[in-house]
């Protein structure tokens, strides 16, 4: 879970992440253990980066996105775009299907693979970049949370290889009801479990 640490555009865990759990809707679960079972025969597996948010988080994501000043500087998740702009085009909102539990942020990754150590103290590269910080996720062309127009899921400029590992994800959550938002290849909902309530409670160790 991305925002319960360090690793993510703010540059900190966000507020109610006391936990890197993954919670969701229950119908939303069963979707996603559909996909994974998918996966599974492929020798491949899912790993998630965001679940259910709290409408806290959320919050302090659109202050982070408004203040000029906010630090570290984490330009390697927006290279290309400034900060100011990254409201009007999409990537971050005042609300978010997250916050009903009903959106999930995930890659795919190969079946027992680890993911690589992050350190904060290292100058990684443009979220756009080969030297971007590791991941065990198959190569998507970008990292996630990588706010570019490389990230949009049917992006023109990504290599065959990164396309067909996006259409492995692309295609398995499509199978079982979800849906993508076009602007963020990692990025899929589940509307069917959706009753318009959002949350606020704080995301606690099981």
């Amino acid at each position: 879970m991305r925002y319960a640490g360090e690793n993510n555009f703010t540059g900190h865990a966000l507020p109610g992440y006391n936990a890197a759990e993954c919670a969701l809707r229950r119908a939303a679960a069963e979707a996603l253990k559909r996909v994974q079972a998918e996966l599974t025969r492929q020798n491949l597996s899912l790993k998630v980066y965001d679940c259910y948010r709290p409408t806290r988080a959320v919050t302090a994501m659109a202050r982070w996105a408004h203040d000029p000043n906010a630090l570290p500087d984490t330009s390697r998740f927006h290279p290309r775009l400034q900060k100011s702009r990254l409201f009007a085009l999409g990537y971050i909102a005042s609300h978010s299907a997250h916050s009903r539990g009903v959106a999930i942020d995930l890659t795919v990754v190969p079946q027992g693979s680890q993911q690589p150590p992050y350190d904060a103290t290292l100058r990684y590269g443009a979220c756009t970049s080969a030297t971007r910080a590791p991941d065990n996720s198959l190569d998507m062309g970008t990292g996630f949370d990588c706010f570019d127009t490389t990230s949009h899921t049917q992006d023109g400029l990504i290599t065959p290889q990164q396309r067909a590992n996006r259409d492995v994800l692309l295609n398995a959550m499509r199978r079982q009801g979800l849906v993508n938002y076009k602007r963020e290849w990692w990025h899929f909902s589940y509307s069917a479990a959706d009753n318009g309530n959002a949350y606020d409670f704080a995301i606690e160790p099981r």
